[in-house]
């Protein structure tokens, strides 16, 4: 009879091997990463994924540098060709087992800096291709130098039938894909980020196209590679979408962004809807901050804002109403009192892409002047760049549900429920607000031009456009917008938030068929 208890020699080895791909098998490495202030590929994993669920692919892969470097010294010291790669569950305990299901890999910094091997580029293509199978959605931890050129094992010269970007980048549409990253991110590893839907970045990250060694090949000089993309400039350029302190708080926000698009949640809690009525200022001219509304309309905590400081007039945020997840834009009127610039089209139209791609309604909170006009607009490509949002809120095929808070003035508003106020399955406003085809005061000045012309005294002219405006001002009015049935409804502000969950309930949907990628801008 066998002995339960013996060891044989196949399986002895086995756990060696295994043993040695473990962070207890390279302590010194291991000791470096947590004296730079960040945690090995494998703590992160750990952290983001549910106990016991991750399927490694490829553990025992090694550099392909045999030609130069001593076996045993591979398996020590190039664990996986440094690139962890598998199959896990995230957020099963919120969502359920069957909707938790994703891939996840992630670049290790410990091993020859995070580098792309030719092995990593195969496990990568074998990944590619198993997620769009099984379509499971993808967190990739893309730290790292680029291509790695000390490999040996294999015949090149250009390496640029590589597949694994193209693969990668076919998936745009497909699965939603977050990428995560810390520290330097660069060349091969910065497109992986580049060509994912989002991207959290820790506050020490630097990302860019090209690291310090291809900036100095290139003639351009020595640059630093913490001054090549760093997030005070990445921020607000809108490249990343939330930034974050560490590495713990970038795995807590991947595992809430992940959680967006796994369906909806069975509990919820949500504020006090009566502060609402009081959210917006009584004068039409004072700015205010929109975050809040959201904040109070949402569930308690489920509010995500993306690129924060870019296009800073445009709000863009993932959130939750009654379990719900759900897209947001709105209007921000501390900055460029909310009128829509070239940059915020493009940061509305690239979420909406987004939304409408992974089936999430939309919710439109209107408070815009119109489209930012004049010279210095214009030399931003204003027409073209602004008609993005026109066409992407036209192709949507999700619900939107818009909401006039205070002005809805001219083809800016316009944009902001789609094209027309009978785009959305809902458009209401709060009583407060006005719409009109331009900003008033502006319109009165155009439509009553001449008539001002022929007025002598500039204090008895003033005093015309400021009745006129009252005029325009009283015509404006939501409710008077509402009779002649240009919007569906005049609401309390305190009702926001049922009325959007009872409209997104009546407006059943599925997931919009593929064959749409998402625009990287």
């Amino acid at each position: 009879m066998a002995d339960p208890d013996r060891v044989r020699d196949d399986l002895a080895e086995l756990q060696r091997r295994r043993a040695l791909t473990e962070d207890s098998a390279r302590p010194e490495a291991v000791a470096r990463r947590h004296a730079a202030g960040g945690r090995t590929a494998r703590e992160n994993l750990e952290d983001l994924v549910d106990a016991g669920s991750f399927v490694e692919y490829g553990r025992f892969a090694v550099a392909p540098q045999r030609m130069r470097r001593d076996i045993e010294d591979l398996i020590a010291r190039t664990p996986a060709d440094g690139l962890i790669a598998g199959t896990a569950r995230i957020n099963g305990a919120l969502v359920g087992r069957e909707r938790s299901a994703c891939a996840v890999l992630s670049y290790d910094y410990t091993v020859l800096a995070g580098t792309q091997g030719a092995l990593g580029h195969r496990k990568k293509d074998r990944l590619f291709e198993l997620i769009e199978r099984m379509t499971l959605p993808t967190v990739f931890f893309a730290e790292g130098g680029g291509g790695r050129p000390g490999d040996t094992d294999y015949p090149v010269v250009s390496a640029l039938d590589t597949r694994a970007f193209a693969l990668w980048a076919k998936l745009s549409g497909v699965v939603p894909r977050i990428a995560v990253v810390k520290g330097r991110c660069f060349a091969g590893n910065a497109v992986i980020a580049g060509t994912s839907d989002l991207i959290v970045a820790t506050r020490d990250a630097s990302l860019g196209m090209g690291g310090p060694a291809m900036i100095a090949g290139g003639g351009l000089g020595d640059v630093p590679p913490d001054e090549v993309g760093p997030m005070s400039t990445q921020e607000p350029n809108g490249n990343v979408d939330v930034v974050v302190v560490d590495e713990a708080e970038a795995v807590a926000v991947t595992k809430k962004l992940l959680g967006y698009f796994q369906g909806p949640l069975t509990e919820w809690t949500a504020a006090d809807q009566s502060t609402l009525r009081s959210a917006v200022p009584d004068r039409a001219r004072r700015a205010y901050d929109v975050a809040p509304i959201i904040d109070t309309l949402a569930d308690e905590g489920s509010v995500t804002f993306l690129r924060p400081r870019f296009a800073r007039e445009m709000v863009t945020a993932l959130a939750r109403i009654e379990g719900r997840a759900v897209g947001v834009i709105a209007n921000d009127t501390r900055f460029t009192a909310g009128a829509i610039t070239a940059a915020a089209s493009d940061k509305a139209a690239r979420f909406l892409q987004l939304c409408d791609t992974f089936g999430l309604p939309v919710v439109s909170l209107i408070d815009c002047p119109g489209y930012m006009v004049g010279p210095a607009a214009e030399a931003e490509s204003l027409v073209r760049r602004a008609s993005r949002m026109l066409v992407a809120g036209a192709a949507l095929r999700v619900p939107m549900v818009a909401v006039v808070l205070r002005r809805g003035y001219g083809l800016g508003a316009q944009a902001m429920a789609g094209g027309s106020l009978h785009e959305p399955v809902l458009t209401v406003a709060w009583p407060g607000a006005h719409l009109g085809p331009m900003g008033l005061e502006g319109a009165v000045r155009l439509g009553l031009r001449k008539e001002l012309e022929a007025i002598a005294d500039e204090n008895e002219r003033e005093e015309r456009v400021r009745m006129a405006t009252a005029a325009a001002q009283e015509n404006a009015k939501a409710l008077n917008a509402a009779m002649l049935f240009e919007i569906d409804d005049v609401i309390d502000p305190a009702e926001t938030r049922a009325v959007v969950a009872a409209t997104l309930a009546a407006a059943t949907h599925t997931r919009p068929p593929r064959g749409r990628f998402v625009d990287t801008w």
